[in-house]
């Protein structure tokens, strides 16, 4: 079965806010769908962290290397992408367009051999996991208030980000995290997200510290992002110190950026997105590299519903993942996939057990969010 045709488009029209300083708009494309063609009629989807213009220039280098190449061999086919394409936007754009078509190769790889991508990943763990609703911090009533919304749908856990926090003042800060502990109660799960990858993050190791200490007073399950994403030794020293876990790595792609912060223990908690990253193949060498240094594994999911399917499919086959994370308030998420996603009474999504990634695209959204352009 040989690769015929890459095809991409960008989803634009309802694109949420992101948090950043450099907010984005309902038409701002962040977020591309890729779908790889084969000779035998069989099609796979990915799903790419970059606008589609950059992941259009990225396929004019990656589709003729990738053009006739065996598309059940998702692994081989990627690693021979990233190893010809050192001298131009490695890590960067062309690295994660590798990573939408990596996920659509091994959708592929599991609609030829009838099973779902976990099982082909080395077997499924589990077949429910429970996602996190993620979503955006406000001021501390309309928080709120949202949170309380999202807890009468039936979510179970919850990581508030961004926003207002580290970027006013330490009461704000604790008047946020003291209303979403209350609306979200004791016994469910709340994490805090800092954004420390927001542009010219100001915050160092001894706000974040200082902030991890009040965190630890609310029972925060994980302190996410409070630095830089460059500062390496200041990781390092935070998770020593901080009373709360520490997670980060959402900006990093390749697993080779990885290997040092895994190897100095600059995360409690790993969080690579496989739309970033290099896609399926190099995120499970990422979180079994995490689990033999002692590091959780839990992927980063602020993307779209065919992430989510990667992520879920992933999470089935690490032993220790037992969260993913879900973008609220989200089409791209929520619409693009037949069905939709549905929790089940004790707050679980079910893992896909259909071959492949176990997901239809819904071809009238796709067409809806990106201009009418075809996909499949």
């Amino acid at each position: 079965m040989k690769i015929r045709e890459i095809r991409a488009v960008g989803l634009r029209g309802a694109t949420p806010e992101g948090g950043w300083t450099n907010e984005l708009r309902p038409e701002t494309c962040v977020h591309t769908l890729v779908a790889v063609h084969t000779d035998e009629g069989i099609t796979g989807v990915g799903s790419v962290f970059t606008s589609d213009d950059l992941v259009r220039a990225s396929l004019g280098l990656l589709e003729p290397m990738a053009r006739g190449e065996n598309a059940l061999e998702p692994e081989r086919v990627s690693e021979k992408l990233h190893q010809n394409t050192f001298w131009q936007g490695r890590g960067g754009s062309i690295t994660h367009t590798i990573s939408g078509i990596d996920i659509a190769l091994w959708d592929i790889l599991g609609k030829a051999t009838g099973q779902p991508v976990g099982r082909l990943l080395g077997g499924r763990y589990r077949e429910k996991v429970r996602p996190y609703a993620s979503l955006l911090m406000t001021e501390p009533g309309p928080l709120a208030e949202h949170l309380l919304s999202l807890k009468s749908q039936g979510y179970r856990a919850f990581k508030i980000g961004w926003g207002p926090f580290g970027r006013r003042d330490a009461a704000t800060d604790e008047a946020i995290v003291r209303a979403a502990r209350k609306a979200v109660g004791d016994s469910n799960a709340l994490m805090v997200d800092a954004g420390g990858s927001d542009a010219f993050w100001t915050n160092g190791y001894k706000w974040a510290l200082r902030t991890s200490q009040m965190l630890s007073a609310y029972n925060v399950a994980w302190f996410e992002e409070p630095l830089n994403p460059d500062a390496l030794e200041d990781f390092v020293a935070l998770r020593r110190a901080s009373p709360v876990p520490i997670t980060g790595g959402e900006t990093l792609t390749r697993r080779q950026s990885f290997q040092p912060w895994l190897e100095a223990g600059a995360f409690d908690i790993v969080q690579p997105d496989v739309t970033k990253v290099g896609g399926i193949s190099e995120e499970r060498q990422i979180a079994r590299l995490a689990q033999d240094h002692g590091i959780k594994f839990i992927p980063h999911g602020w993307n779209t519903a065919v992430g989510v399917a990667a992520d879920l499919q992933l999470a089935s086959a690490i032993p220790g993942t037992d969260l993913i994370e879900y973008k609220t308030g989200s089409a791209y998420v929520d619409d693009i996939v037949a069905g939709g996603w549905k929790l089940d009474a004790e707050g679980m999504l079910a893992i896909p057990d259909k071959p492949g990634l176990g997901i239809t695209i819904d071809p009238e959204a796709v067409k809806r969010y990106s201009r009418g352009e075809k996909l499949l």
